[in-house]
């Protein structure tokens, strides 16, 4: 499937069996599967680029499972007036969770302002209260430039 709007920087020998550019590419048009798996693939890797089919549909796995995880937390979560509420197993996932998962979503985010042209040291406005997480929102929706090229670094080839 082709897609106009996104910059070809595939050329036929950067393409793996599958129809998949190599990891250290991004992955224009990327379904589910394959983005998930592209983000625990490239757990810590801060450089490169990644496409924004790759950011929002990780962004939509985290959100289902996030629900998910406060759902089960306020089901094993117990509270009265007498005591505090109790750690329950969903907290304890919940925690779990995003200790797994922060280094590898900074990352993703990273690798998503490259792929805008952008620096990822732009990454710390998520440290401002809601206008830096607002302003990072806004350049991760943005298209795909050609001056993100810079931040590749194919290995091997």
């Amino acid at each position: 499937m082709s897609y106009p709007q996104y910059p070809q920087q595939q050329t036929p020998q950067q393409t793996l069996q599958g129809g998949e550019p190599p990891l250290w590419a991004p992955y224009y048009g990327a379904p589910l599967p394959a983005a998930v798996k592209r983000f625990f693939k490239k757990y810590a890797t801060f450089s490169g680029r990644a496409s924004r089919s790759e950011f929002w549909w990780w962004a939509l796995v985290s959100f289902a499972v996030s629900i998910v995880l406060n759902i089960i937390t306020a089901a094993t979560t117990t509270s009265s007036l007498d005591s505090a509420p109790a750690l329950g197993a969903g907290s304890i996932l919940a925690a779990l969770w995003g200790l797994a998962t922060i280094v590898p979503s900074l990352a993703l985010v990273v690798r998503r302002l490259h792929d805008g042209g952008f620096s990822g040291l732009l990454a710390l406005l998520l440290l401002v209260p809601f206008l830096g997480a607002l302003a990072v929102l806004v350049l991760t929706i943005l298209p795909s430039k050609p001056e993100g090229q810079k931040y590749d670094q194919p290995s091997g080839v």
